[in-house]
């Protein structure tokens, strides 16, 4: 039988802030935990010390710059390389976030785990806990979840996944008079603080050389971009050029430094191969293999966190890929982001898109 003790990641957000609190209510033992992913964060680290003495509960933290680098800023440079976009949190959570979490839970007693994460879980066939789709679906925050191994899921609590609106949370906080009710929701990456990630590969030496737009529809030349660090597919703003209509960034080559332009119709695509699959905690060969249980069978599938979920099914599993088919085309398929799918609410898995 676990105990009642749960260690809380606590950035000091109105999130984690509001976690706590409805952890308490339930008779918890709440611990905040604090990460420092690059070793020089004072204000978030007093932050989040500032909210757990409001609180009432003990703080523990931890610095973790380097399991950070290795292993999410090194991928994140490594994608743009590639011309990919990546989702950094994804990987952060399984890897860094919540590996370090049981770590510390381990040390301090907790049997329990908990986020601010706007996600709800479930029993399934009465064996192990699965994530689902939070209550509130326009802060659902499952997708950023999916690559989590079966052992942080089964001790798991996501306190917010009940919760409809997002201004219930600032009003708990607030009645509770935790300073942080009104601070503005994070949007940026956590270690670019400036949201500039061009200026940060620059930073780590990285320069992507100018090279040639092309237009899709005749193959031509016709003009110059800044570097594929620069583009992401879908993209309109920024290009630096004009044509008159408007034109998007339809597909990027590392090999040739190479951006095709085309219209938003060109963007629009059914079929998406994934790799590095997950299936319920499962990967590489595991997750394959598991996948093949999903072939056919109708599910809801989405190709970035803002996507809408949309039905699909798995047609295929090959090589250690798979490919999904959307019953309608999804906009600006990126290679680099998750394509992640559901049964219903409740997660089955995801991996990440090829180009």
């Amino acid at each position: 039988m676990k105990n009642n003790r749960v260690l809380l990641g606590l950035s000091g957000g109105v999130d984690s802030t509001a976690a706590a609190l409805l952890l308490k209510n339930q008779g918890f033992e709440v611990i905040g935990y604090y990460f420092d992913v690059l070793g020089t964060n004072v204000e978030g680290l007093e932050k989040a010390r500032r909210a757990a003495e409001q609180l009432g509960i003990e703080f523990v933290h931890r610095i973790v710059v380097d399991e950070f680098e290795a292993n999410v800023i090194q991928p994140f440079c490594d994608c743009y390389r590639t011309a990919r976009t990546p989702n950094p949190c994804i990987i952060c959570n399984p890897t860094v976030k919540f590996r370090t979490m049981l770590e510390e839970a381990d040390k301090v007693g907790a049997d329990w785990l908990a986020t601010g994460h706007y996600a709800r879980l479930a029993l399934v066939s009465g064996e192990h806990q699965r994530i689902r789709m939070a209550e509130n679906r326009r802060k659902d925050q499952s997708y950023m979840l999916y690559r989590l191994p079966a052992e942080i899921v089964d001790r798991l609590i996501l306190p917010l996944g009940e919760i409809d609106d997002k201004e219930k949370v600032r009003d708990l906080v607030r009645d509770f008079g935790v300073f942080n009710a009104d601070a503005k929701d994070s949007q940026e990456i956590c270690f670019i603080p400036d949201d500039d990630y061009v200026k940060y590969l620059e930073q780590r030496g990285f320069y992507a050389k100018e090279g040639d737009f092309i237009d899709q529809d005749t193959g031509k030349v016709v003009g110059k971009h800044r570097g594929i660090i620069h583009y992401t597919i879908g993209q309109r703003k920024g290009l630096g050029v004009t044509f008159g209509k408007p034109r998007f960034v339809t597909k990027i080559d590392p090999v040739t430094d190479q951006v095709t332009l085309g219209s938003n119709e060109d963007l629009f695509f059914r079929e998406v191969w994934a790799e590095d699959v997950v299936i319920c905690g499962l990967r590489g060969s595991e997750g394959i293999v598991e996948a093949n249980n999903w072939i056919g069978k109708p599910l809801l599938g989405k190709v970035r966190y803002a996507a809408p979920p949309a039905n699909c099914v798995i047609e295929s599993v090959s090589d250690r890929k798979i490919k999904i088919v959307f019953e309608t085309p999804q906009r600006a398929i990126t290679p680099g982001q998750s394509v992640v799918f559901y049964d219903g609410e409740i997660l089955v898995g995801g991996g990440f898109i090829t180009a």
